[in-house]
């Protein structure tokens, strides 16, 4: 079942603010918890660990990811 357009997508405001402190391209990992956030335009470039219940899965992410959820 979709989001309701008047909420708007769900962005974790905290993973931002924590991508927008490193540069473009760098190979930081950054682990999160939040695997229904939606990918935007300003993560495209970094890698996120996304945990799964047991460990953090890398994930690289790229121009046809963004709309998606982690």
């Amino acid at each position: 079942m979709a989001r309701s357009l008047k909420k708007g997508p769900y962005i974790d405001q905290k993973l931002l603010d924590k991508l927008s402190k490193l540069k473009k391209g760098d190979k930081t990992i950054v682990k999160t918890y939040k695997r229904a956030a939606i990918i935007t335009p300003e993560m495209v470039g970094f890698t996120i660990g996304i945990y799964n219940g047991k460990d953090f899965i890398p994930a690289y992410m790229t121009e046809e990811m963004v709309g998606h959820c982690l």
